[in-house]
């Protein structure tokens, strides 16, 4: 469970037994996400309303600054449910440090950082 993604990208087994589950971390908050998500829309949708209609710049920016700022949290979101999740499984199971990789590649991933090279056993 150490990779969650194969060769060039494809899921990996641990990815794939993870996708079978049938309850989400995110479970309890998918009605807030949703609706996040549909807000975020609208926020592009005005976006592009605003680049059509040759809106001012500066405008613009203030806008784009918060879509991001509404996908930040949409994903700090669904980022605290997966931690609580792994770190829950990750005390069921005793193996704690596949499931904090599994955390700090999606931490990684999130922040726009690569994926840190595995380790061999004798680096940990």
């Amino acid at each position: 469970m150490t990779s969650t993604t194969g060769t060039a990208g494809t899921p990996g087994a641990g990815t794939a037994r993870r996708r079978a589950s049938a309850e989400r971390g995110y479970a309890r908050d998918r009605a807030l996400v949703l609706r996040r998500l549909s807000r975020i829309e609208g926020q592009v949708r005005g976006i592009a309303r605003m680049v059509e209609r040759d809106e001012y710049c500066i405008d613009i920016l203030q806008q784009t600054a918060a879509l991001r700022a509404a996908v930040d949290a949409v994903t700090m979101l669904l980022m605290e449910d997966h931690v609580a999740g792994c770190l829950r499984t990750a005390v069921q199971t005793g193996d704690a440090e596949a499931y904090t990789e599994e955390v700090m590649d999606v931490v990684r991933r999130s922040m726009g950082r690569p994926a840190r090279a595995s380790r061999t056993p004798s680096e940990t």
